[in-house]
């Protein structure tokens, strides 16, 4: 298989000088999660969602200054991406998205841009049927939140991390997961880039070994069950890499926590199943 049997068509494309704003909501009413930016009928950048998503910090001096209806998508896109042609095969198209850690590559012929090939176009179920291995063997430790977190707190842990994270209550149990998208397509209020505030009411002991009581914190940015997905795709770790593949195929997710039973074992990622389809 190659690129032009799998790539996505048409394109949604973007001038530098259009809004970060028009951007989302670009994203947004046709479910993608980037856009090539195009100068004239050059390729000069791209935005992704997880440009929107980093750039949300409430701490981002830039975005606290100016609302995203005013800010230019030449501020946060990446210049030059990397593209690849319809002739591309899919393991080299694997192996460059591995090597440059990126989940999207333009697919262009000369100067025209004929389409766009993301990781979860790679989860196709021809792939799928060839994958015998179990989840134990390549599934991660994942990041946990609680579903309290502040947003702030929760942005800082995927900027680190460079990945998604897992809400849990206070028994530890699954709460719910939190992606890029959580983050860059979440609603906040329209006159400025800051996240809402709201009163929190947490569970805190008084004093040490005493008597647990609630208490009150003010006035904290939206907290991470506000923004949370739920349910969340799950599997045993003795499932297939195969049966992952398929899951994420038909709901469209590109990561599935592992449970044995209530007990979180860990997570597989849309990137473990693109390094098998990279060997």
């Amino acid at each position: 298989m190659d690129a032009s049997e799998i790539m996505t068509s048409p394109v949604y494309v973007i001038a530098p000088e259009d809004t970060v704003a028009h951007a989302r909501n670009l994203m947004l009413k046709h479910k993608i999660s980037r856009c090539p930016v195009l100068k004239g009928n050059r390729l000069v950048g791209i935005i992704t969602k997880k440009d929107l998503a980093y750039r949300l910090r409430s701490t981002e001096p830039l975005w606290r200054r100016r609302p995203i209806d005013r800010v230019p998508v030449n501020v946060i896109m990446t210049p030059d991406p990397i593209t690849v042609t319809p002739g591309t095969g899919i393991r080299t198209i694997a192996a460059l998205m591995l090597e440059h850690g990126i989940s999207g590559l333009p697919v262009q012929e000369q100067d025209a841009i004929l389409g766009i090939i993301t990781k979860t176009d790679l989860l196709v179920p021809e792939i799928a049927a060839q994958m015998t291995q179990s989840v134990r063997e390549v599934m991660h430790p994942v990041e946990t939140v609680s579903r309290y977190h502040s947003l702030d707190h929760v942005i800082d842990i995927m900027s680190e991390q460079n990945d998604k994270v897992v809400v849990v209550n206070n028994d530890g149990t699954l709460a719910g997961i939190i992606t890029e998208s959580n983050i860059a397509f979440f609603i906040y209020s329209d006159d400025t880039l800051g996240v809402p505030e709201r009163d929190v009411l947490m569970l805190r002991r008084e004093e040490p070994a005493g008597r647990k009581s609630y208490r009150f914190v003010v006035d904290v940015s939206a907290v991470a069950e506000d923004v949370m997905s739920r349910p969340v795709q799950t599997v045993s770790s003795g499932s297939t890499l195969g049966e992952v593949v398929e899951q994420m195929y038909r709901h469209q997710v590109n990561s599935i926590v592992v449970l044995d039973g209530d007990e979180l074992k860990g997570i597989v990622k849309r990137d473990d199943i693109i390094k098998e389809v990279a060997k």
